[in-house]
């Protein structure tokens, strides 16, 4: 019985330290946009690669894709549109540090800014 009240001291202690490392905006989102050099369809590719620079993860990941269109596919899992709102890879977790990319084709290309998230500490 002591070693379990140990246990769930220790692992009380270390979520709430987390939850301190876990002081995240949307700033810690970064979306890159480059020129890819190729053309699909008469349209520039554009890749993408989205990053999450905070010390947790975080999930429901909202894009603003206003206007956004593009005449090359980007899978569904990676991306989804719905209205003026891009969901990242189906609002699946993406982890501290960790990064997805995609291609799409259109000119001119598109601004796209986070518009939201869910933090996950401990």
């Amino acid at each position: 019985m002591a070693g379990l009240i140990k246990a769930f001291a220790a692992t009380l202690v270390l979520c709430l330290v987390t939850r301190g490392l876990c002081d995240c905006s949307l700033n810690n989102i970064n979306i890159g946009t480059v020129r890819s050099g190729k053309e699909i369809s008469g349209q520039a590719e554009w890749n993408v690669t989205v990053a999450n620079n905070c010390q947790c993860a975080q999930s429901q990941i909202q894009l603003s894709c206003m206007g956004f269109q593009t005449v090359e596919n980007i899978d569904p899992s990676i991306l989804s549109k719905q209205g003026d709102t891009c969901l990242l890879i189906n609002g699946s977790s993406l982890e501290a540090s960790a990064s997805v990319n995609f291609s799409y084709a259109w000119d001119p290309p598109f601004l796209l800014l986070p518009l939201g998230s869910v933090i996950h500490g401990c």
